[in-house]
């Protein structure tokens, strides 16, 4: 699975996650600054997940019809460190229990919520 982070997933986890040798590209590193439909449109033309704690993309992607990646990652929590978001989505993976694949997930301390991503 290939992921987007987005500008403000932290850099520490992001190489955390390509050390458990996931393909995750940065905005922070190859196009700080870039806009969210930007950003949306790079993560479907590379079918790319997500990773964000930004939680416009819900809006992009469901109201106004935006490009739709192959997946959203949504951190709804403020990190105690920066290794956190990699150590929580590493455990989701593992687990194999939820499929982020074509979802929109929105990941809090105590639960994982998902909706459908439509064409």
């Amino acid at each position: 699975m290939d992921f987007l982070a987005n500008e403000n997933f932290p850099l520490l986890s992001i190489k955390l996650l390509r050390n458990a040798d996931y393909n995750v590209a940065s905005v922070i590193e190859e196009t700080p600054g870039a806009k969210d439909s930007a950003i949306l449109r790079r993560a479907h033309k590379e079918n790319r997940v997500i990773l964000t704690f930004d939680r416009d993309y819900g809006e992009l992607i469901y109201r106004h019809r935006s490009f739709i990646p192959n997946g959203v990652v949504y951190f709804r929590f403020d990190p105690s460190t920066p290794e956190e978001p990699a150590e929580i989505l590493s455990k989701i993976l593992k687990e194999g229990k939820v499929s982020i694949s074509g979802k929109f997930t929105v990941v809090e301390r105590v639960r994982i919520r998902q909706r459908t991503l439509h064409e």
